[in-house]
């Protein structure tokens, strides 16, 4: 995503929807572990784009062309999936706890509406400038 030639609302809407993708990217992961929680050697998967984000912001670094320009970098907040091989629950090697990922289901979905709520007041804002009302 180059974020050199958007304006603050683009970068907004582009931050939500790559929340919504991370979300969304969460929850096939989860449902792919409830799915495996059977499966011997099974390992968990995990997205991360929180860390990511927070990681590409923390070591942001502006680049010159010239002494007297500056621009930022072109991407930031990638969203990965990564898989767990620290950990091993069972004697078959699978490391899925459906308690764990239960909690982690119920709170992207929470993460995902409030994303939801966040553009939908957007648009309506949006709506209301427009029309005047």
């Amino acid at each position: 995503m180059n974020i050199n030639s958007m304006s603050n609302d683009q970068l907004v809407n582009n931050l939500l929807t790559r929340g919504l993708d991370a979300t969304a990217a969460r929850s096939k992961a989860i449902s792919s572990n409830i799915a495996n929680i059977n499966t011997a050697g099974y390992k968990r998967k995990y997205v991360t784009f929180e860390e990511n984000l927070k990681n590409s912001i923390d070591n942001l670094e502006l680049k010159t062309d010239s002494k007297k320009h500056m621009k930022l970098g072109n991407d930031y907040g990638a969203i990965n999936t990564n898989t767990d091989d620290s950990t091993s629950m069972r004697s078959d090697g699978n490391n899925v706890d459906i308690e764990v990922e239960t909690v982690n289901q119920a709170a992207n979905e929470l993460m995902q509406d409030a994303l939801i709520t966040l553009e939908n007041n957007r648009l309506s804002m949006r709506k209301t400038v427009i029309s005047g009302n």
